[in-house]
């Protein structure tokens, strides 16, 4: 396999529907403005996103293997293309909702088959990590991308104009030259397919055993552990920094982008690092280091003063430093997902990515609904010391992850010759 242009492509795709994905606060803001829809109305983009990414796994992942990771993505492109497409040429609300759609459905798709496809280009343990940390840090670069793309196109002068749609132009473009690499690149698929003839409930079924597995039901606490903390920081940053240090609405999300482009760069490095070091003790030191972060930068947040002339040279330091969390949590979800793909049989990655997607949909969803809640009823500065509590979960279930990996030694990987990237 020319692993080079297979990885390009994988990280063209990825960067493709990081734009996407996290484009549906925009979407949500631009649909108020342009079509008059209401905040409750605007708010089901969401649902629309993250729903059929977790229903999509759960059916479709286990029969992944036979239908062709290369033909599960230029489906998945194909679908995104055509309702990037439909963005301009049809204006309206429910063509954002039938955009967001297929996202959720596309991306159930393509997470699944880009994560399987890891498993087949890689040498080993190590190498796995280090691609997979450099995937999902390539991801992050489409994150912070979307909101200049999108910001591009955007009126601010006239909030009710339309011009914002003309972005989805350029997506299409950038879909469909996602799917010529794709098209044009060749995939070996040999070692992703079963060892026997089961037919598609039977790989349903052996999907749902693997949950039994020691190995697995503690993985999965991990991963969701992990996004939980992810996602409450994530997810109420922005009204950490409005409420608790006392910036303005536009300056609080600005500044939520140093915890974005904290993740991006910490899974770029860890895709270096973790290539040449075990994953272990680096993961391990990881959520130490969070956890001290939480202790030592929340302090700075007590008693700050309003000052509605803030900059960002007179913004409190807290403002900048606790958002660096992000550089150590960066490693541990591509890490351990590394980890428990490489102890499997490659034709397992599939149902495997997908119980990771519907866990990791669970985490993240947990993590907003508590945090959001202990902000509201108690107060920001607690609802942030309470990630304390699931990292502290995460270092003993790491440590759980660890013995079992242990005991697989891993079996999964046997000797192949690979060309070095």
């Amino acid at each position: 396999m020319n692993q080079r242009r297979i990885l390009l492509a994988l990280f063209m795709i990825y960067f493709v529907f990081a734009i996407l994905l996290n484009s549906v606060g925009t979407v949500i803001l631009q649909v108020i403005h342009t079509y008059g829809v209401v905040k409750g109305a605007a708010s089901v983009l969401e649902g629309f996103k993250d729903l059929p990414i977790a229903i999509v796994s759960f059916f479709v992942a286990s029969t992944l293997p036979r239908f062709g990771y290369k033909k599960a993505m230029l489906v998945a492109l194909a679908i995104v293309a055509a309702a990037t497409l439909a963005m301009p040429l049809i204006p309206a609300f429910a063509t954002a909702k039938l955009l967001f759609l297929c996202v959720g459905v596309a991306f159930a798709l393509v997470k699944v088959s880009v994560y399987s496809t890891i498993g087949l280009v890689a040498r080993d343990r190590k190498h796995h990590a280090g691609i997979t940390n450099m995937l999902e840090g390539f991801f992050m670069v489409g994150v912070l991308s979307a909101y200049w793309i999108f910001g591009f196109f955007i009126d601010a002068e006239h909030p009710a104009s339309t011009s914002w749609l003309n972005v989805y132009w350029l997506l299409s473009v950038l879909c469909a030259a996602t799917f010529a690499l794709v098209l044009a690149t060749t995939f070996d698929e040999v070692g992703a397919a079963p060892p026997d003839s089961r037919g598609p409930a039977a790989d349903f079924l052996q999907m749902l055993r693997l949950f039994v597995r020691p190995l697995v039901y503690v993985f999965v606490l991990t991963a969701f552990l992990s996004v939980l903390v992810e996602q409450a920081i994530g997810s109420w940053l922005p009204t950490f920094n409005n409420e608790i240090l006392m910036l303005p609405a536009t300056m609080s999300v600005q500044v939520t982008s140093i915890f974005a482009g904290c993740l991006a760069v910490g899974r770029l490095l860890a895709g270096v690092v973790m290539r040449r070091l075990n994953w272990y003790p680096v993961l391990t030191a990881c959520m130490l280091a969070m956890g001290a972060t939480v202790l030592l930068t929340l302090p700075l947040t007590h008693g700050v003063n309003h000052d509605p002339n803030v900059t960002w040279s007179t913004a409190p330091v807290a403002a900048f430093l606790f958002p660096l969390i992000g550089l150590f949590m960066a490693p541990i979800y591509p890490g351990i997902n590394s980890v428990m793909l490489s102890s499997l049989p490659r034709h397992q990655h599939a149902p495997m990515t997908g119980l990771l997607v519907i866990f990791s949909a669970l985490g993240g969803t947990t993590g907003s609904l508590i945090t959001g809640y202990v902000f509201g009823h108690v107060n920001g500065h607690f609802a942030f010391y309470l990630t304390l509590v699931p990292i502290v979960l995460m270092v003993v279930s790491l440590h759980a992850f660890k013995r079992q990996v242990e005991k697989t030694a891993g079996a999964a990987w046997t000797a192949r010759p690979h060309e070095l990237i």
